[in-house]
């Protein structure tokens, strides 16, 4: 339970097994007198604790209905401790010794991985780019009759737009925009305006900061777009405005039908919903087509340091590890590894009763996730390049949203493993909700994957002589 914003927790009743190991024999026990203690501080609540009476009981072992009259008692207590510090009780329990030590293990742990990663990626690269310009330099001042290979000679296809580019520019938009949304949650923790049991105003910021930041969306979807030479661009800003928004008003409506169906707290009164439609209608989407129109008439043109031949070159036959799928799964593993144990403790605070406050680790956590999965793309553009497959940009946008799936696998192991959730209620509210996070997750880090991989390829193609 909650009061003044405290929360509150104790047991409802009790069962009597009498070291019986059959279940149908055990005695079930329900508390019927329940015990405030409340410490206050002239007109402020400061402190409360519950207990319960153990000689009020009512025997619950036959499964009939029963009347039971309830009773409560409050008393009230005088305590010198200020208001301000009323809530330290609370946070100082995430802040114990052992866990902030397995947090910063668990960093230290992360950083070294990725230190050694980028370290080893960035050395690999710079030697086998190295090579490379020698070789093609070398190429260039030798006869044109050998044959050839590697990178430098889809030069006339790797700048070739890809298929779906609507699609492909709204997914940029919407990740973009998630990203901003991400940076400025994290602005707010670490400003501290998340305090324990501020209940709702991590919600009420997401909701608030998604619909200000549609314009981030609006703007980069339809410039790219327009960049890659698309025509329609409205149905794009559409698109856009739909392909995160969509899944997860769709979900939203499934979940909360489930909630209303079960009668639970959990479903959002009809006032909230209509709120919610209201910003989205009045806020989000004229903000979502003001940054299209301002994308639109941005007017910015591809940078491409090659010219497009007219006709694509046949991609040669490639190993089946080198197919999107394993890449996908190479690409999303390190990612994963690096953000894995803090992954515990935000799913023990989300659906658990811990308590997370220590927004500074988790900050440091998703610099180090953005770093690895951009080196991870850039290098598995590079190697795809090599080998002469030309067509990277869906590859490395998927390749770095590919922890978005593991995240959701970890969701599986979680749910089965670690948390003693079960009902139809509790798991489709678990996994609806985790899904929509996860997509969130795919959109924003296949932004960053795409993005570092189109640096690191106009980087290059920059260096060498293109006929």
């Amino acid at each position: 339970m909650y009061y003044d914003d405290l929360p509150l927790w104790g047991f409802i009743g009790k069962v009597e097994k009498g070291g019986k190991p059959d279940p149908s024999e055990w005695k079930y026990y329900l508390y019927r007198h329940i015990i405030f203690d409340i410490l206050y501080n002239n007109d402020r609540v400061i402190e409360i604790n519950v207990h319960t009476d153990q000689s009020a009981l009512v025997d619950l072992t036959e499964d009939k209905e029963v009347n039971v009259d309830f009773l409560y008692t409050v008393k009230w207590k005088e305590t010198p401790t200020p208001f301000e510090k009323r809530m330290e009780k609370y946070s100082s329990s995430s802040n114990m010794p052992h866990h902030l030590e397995v947090h910063w293990f668990s960093i230290i742990n992360s950083c070294v991985t990725v230190l050694l990663l980028t370290g080893f990626l960035a050395t690999i690269l710079m030697r086998v780019l190295k090579n490379d310009f020698v070789k093609y330099a070398h190429d260039e001042e030798a006869a044109d009759d050998q044959e050839e290979s590697g990178w430098k000679y889809i030069h006339g296809d790797v700048f070739r737009f890809p298929k779906n580019k609507s699609l492909f520019s709204a997914a940029l938009g919407t990740g973009t925009q998630l990203f901003a949304l991400t940076t400025f949650i994290f602005l707010l923790a670490l400003v501290g305006v998340f305090y324990p049991y501020n209940r709702g105003a991590l919600f009420t910021a997401l909701v608030v900061i998604y619909a200000l930041t549609s314009g981030i969306a609006g703007y980069i979807a339809t410039s790219f777009y327009c960049q890659l030479e698309g025509m329609n661009w409205v149905r794009n800003l559409l698109l856009t405005g739909c392909l995160f928004c969509g899944p997860l008003f769709l979900t939203f409506c499934f979940l909360n039908t489930v909630a209303i169906a079960y009668s639970a707290t959990a479903a959002l009164p009809f006032g909230t919903i209509c709120v919610i439609v209201l910003i989205w209608t009045l806020v989000t989407f004229p903000l979502l087509v003001l940054g299209g129109i301002a994308g639109k008439n941005s007017k910015s043109e591809f940078q491409a340091p090659c010219r497009t031949t007219k006709y694509p070159r046949e991609i040669p036959p490639l190993p089946w590890y080198r197919t999107t799928v394993p890449q996908m799964a190479m690409a999303g593993f390190l990612p994963f590894s690096a953000i894995y144990i803090e992954l515990y403790y935000i799913f023990a605070s989300v659906w658990g009763h811990r308590i997370y406050t220590i927004y500074s680790i988790l900050f440091i956590v998703f610099i180090i996730l953005l770093i690895v999965t951009a080196f991870i793309t850039v290098a598995l553009t590079y190697f795809q390049l090599a080998a002469e497959d030309h067509e990277w940009w869906w590859r490395s946008f998927l390749c770095g949203g590919s922890t978005g799936f593991f995240v959701y696998g970890y969701c599986l192991y979680y749910y089965y493993a670690r948390s003693d959730m079960s009902g139809f209620m509790q798991t489709s509210f678990f996994f609806g909700y985790m899904a929509c996070i996860c997509y969130a997750f795919f959109l924003m880090l296949g932004m960053v994957g795409f993005r570092a991989a189109l640096f690191f390829v106009r980087h290059i193609y920059k260096s060498i002589k293109c006929e």
